[in-house]
């Protein structure tokens, strides 16, 4: 049985056994697979008519991703989400999208409809 928690360290990360704050298995753990290729596209379905755009492919994981979004998000005046590694935004967003991920070199393609 593994500790979870300690009175001097906080908490204990199950996998490694480390304070929380030095995890070594989130360091460790492996970007998302993909093809390289970052793909835009724009949803509607489920959302009551409202347009989203949908950014998935990003070869970043955690606060990488989060920082990424955020400053996008501030870039576009817009707002948004991250949900399972795909960013959503609201509107459609895509052509500016594009430019501002291909400014920061990463290969955009635009996908869908």
């Amino acid at each position: 049985m593994s500790r979870v928690y300690s009175t001097d360290q906080g908490r204990i990360c199950p996998d490694c056994n480390q304070p929380a704050t030095e995890c070594i298995c989130k360091r460790q753990a492996a970007r998302p697979a993909g093809d390289g290729v970052v793909r835009i596209s724009r949803e509607t379905k489920g959302r009551k008519g409202k347009g989203v755009t949908l950014v998935a492919g990003l070869p970043l994981a955690g606060e990488d991703l989060k920082t990424l979004a955020k400053q996008l998000r501030q870039q576009l005046s817009t707002g948004g989400s991250i949900k399972d590694g795909v960013v959503e935004f609201q509107g459609d967003q895509r052509m500016a999208i594009k430019s501002l991920l291909e400014k920061q070199g990463y290969t955009v393609k635009l996908s869908g409809g």
